[in-house]
């Protein structure tokens, strides 16, 4: 029979109790594939205290998730845990039943988890997944509806009872994310893993989803482990950071000691490589980028140039329909105006919805606009023919964010790569294969990848085929839409070192589309902010950086994560 201080499953309940709540010790997991085992973790120790947050930091495929899907029970079936420890609370796990683990999951150890659209059902209203998370506790209680609204609300989400009743794509990338909280939290667990919670949202709305889970795990006393390849989110919000590299943890301490005085070799390359991190050290000490690891170098592009893309009260107006013939006018850009000089890079950041994107839209000509015009090289687009275009798209090529979803998975890497060639008439088969391969050397690529397919390659490898398959046509402009957000920062670093190369190399103008300021900050010579379809800020990047002039610039670079720790 458990006491009150225990309980129902004879768990210790004294949040003072100075035993880990969670201990991993020597732990080692294998995958087993037709290839063989693959180690994926090993050796690897943490402890997570009551009440405390931990960070695990790494790259894709450092063992960071693997290792925390251990401890909820969570690994694929082709994974094992091999050797050591997982300690909840005293009790080990690592060979814990499925049974055992159903009792801990919820009520014990909750998750959220990455990606919000793959982690919601889409068939099934938020409410009705919340339900069914308090119901497989036991803890939906006499009036599961209002509960439920109840821990809608507490994760922030307004409007709680009505949003209950509506389906996943009704809601934003925010709101998802926090009704993963909400499921993660709704049984007030002692320890909750956060695998990747806030990668995919924009910075101010990171800011406000990890501020009010911070507030939630304080109000409850749970317990936190972060999982995230940023390094600058990590020290801000954790107070230990576990370094992980290779399946192994390299090292691991106080979360400011591991920021400020990194002593393992991959510990230094991230601090080097974390955007947020950089675009403090490029304000204060300019020189040390230079010399860091994996560091960003921006070139110089401080002389004279002419203006190769001219944008002039650009407006664009989408109706909006609500039902039984009635519609409404959606103002999604407003009368927005820059102009991009030959060889630079000029960045349109701005959250989500802010009408960057269908800037880019427009000026790539896959959207016409309602209002204003697009000059490129001294010619307006409007009312271009047909073959006209067909030119323009030589000059002018995207490279989008997903590298997952803009590569074709039926087309080996060669003729992603070749296929723009073909469709120009570029060359016969010999002289297009000889280009393919000087693309693929252009981006580091081996050449032996080019019978692969997308599938085959990392997400880093996948972004560098679509620059490739970007560059095959000789453009003089680029428009990057968001294409190193979705990658890990080292990933992320090569990927920017690798345009600023090819910029200078081959005199590229890039368009650079993107929420992160401080990705803006190691890229781009000019930028303009844009809120609500306006752009309210306007100049060259160290003046928007070091004097920004509207309050919501000044709102972006503050909600860039681990920049005030580098003061």
């Amino acid at each position: 029979m458990s006491t009150n201080n225990e309980s129902k499953d004879g768990f210790a309940m004294n949040p003072n109790d100075d035993r880990p709540l969670l201990e991993i010790k020597n732990l080692a997991i294998s995958f087993s594939t037709p290839g063989g085992p693959v180690n994926a973790v090993r050796n690897a120790n943490l402890t997570v205290m009551p009440g405390e947050t931990v960070a695990i930091v790494g790259e894709s495929g450092s063992g960071k998730s693997t290792t925390a899907l251990a401890a909820i029970g969570l690994l694929p079936g082709n994974g094992k845990v091999t050797g050591g420890q997982i300690l909840f609370d005293g009790e080990d796990l690592s060979k814990a039943s499925e049974k055992r683990f159903i009792e801990l999951r919820g009520n014990h150890i909750g998750m959220v988890p990455q990606d919000p659209m793959s982690n919601l059902n889409p068939v099934w209203k938020i409410g009705f997944q919340v339900k069914e998370t308090l119901k497989a506790n036991g803890l939906a209680g006499k009036d599961p509806n209002g509960r439920v609204a109840q821990v809608l609300a507490d994760a922030g989400l307004p409007d709680a009872a009505k949003r209950a009743k509506q389906y996943p794509h009704e809601f934003s990338g925010g709101m998802r994310q926090r009704a993963l909280i909400a499921i993660g939290l709704a049984c007030r667990p002692r320890l909750l893993i956060a695998d990747e919670p806030t990668s995919a949202l924009d910075v101010t709305v990171q800011q406000q989803i990890l501020d009010h889970l911070d507030t939630m795990t304080s109000e409850l006393g749970t317990a936190v482990l972060l999982i995230t390849h940023d390094l600058g989110l990590a020290a801000e919000r954790a107070q230990k950071v576990i370094v992980m590299y290779k399946g192994q943890v390299v090292e691991s301490g106080p979360a400011l000691e591991i920021l400020r005085n990194p002593q393992h070799p991959y510990t230094q390359r991230l601090v080097a490589s974390a955007p947020s991190l950089a675009s403090k050290r490029l304000e204060s000490q300019p020189v040390e980028v230079a010399e860091g690891v994996n560091a960003v170098v921006k070139p110089d592009h401080s002389g004279a140039r002419d203006e190769i893309l001219q944008v002039k009260n650009l407006t664009k107006v989408f109706k909006i329909r609500k039902g039984l013939g009635r519609s409404e006018d959606f103002t999604a850009v407003d009368d927005v105006s820059f102009a991009v000089k030959r060889g630079t890079t000029t960045a349109i950041v701005g959250e989500s919805g802010s009408g960057k994107s269908t800037v880019a839209q427009m000026v790539l000509n896959l959207l016409k606009p309602t209002e204003g015009s697009i000059t490129f090289d001294g010619e307006e687009m409007a009312n271009r023919s047909e073959r006209e275009l067909f030119k323009f798209r030589r000059r002018v090529q995207p490279i989008f964010q997903d590298p997952y979803g803009s590569l074709d998975p039926m087309f080996s890497i060669y003729r992603t790569i070749e296929e723009p060639l073909r469709i120009h008439g570029i060359g016969d088969a010999k002289s297009r294969q000889l280009r393919v391969k000087e693309l693929l050397d252009h981006v580091a690529i081996p050449t032996a990848t080019m019978h692969r397919y997308p599938n085959e390659l990392s997400g880093g490898q996948r972004q560098r085929i679509a620059i490739a398959r970007a560059l095959a046509l000789q453009p003089e402009v680029i428009i990057c839409d968001e294409a190193v957000s979705a990658l890990d920062v080292l990933v992320q670093a090569q990927i920017l070192n690798l345009l600023n190369k090819l910029q200078e190399d081959l005199n590229l103008t890039y368009l650079f589309i993107t929420h992160d300021l401080a990705v803006v900050r190691q890229i781009a010579d000019d930028v303009c902010v844009m809120q609500k379809g306006r752009i309210v800020e306007q100049s060259t990047s160290d003046e928007v950086f070091n004097n920004p002039k509207s309050e919501y610039t000044q709102n972006l670079l503050r909600a860039i994560p681990g920049a005030s720790l580098m003061l």
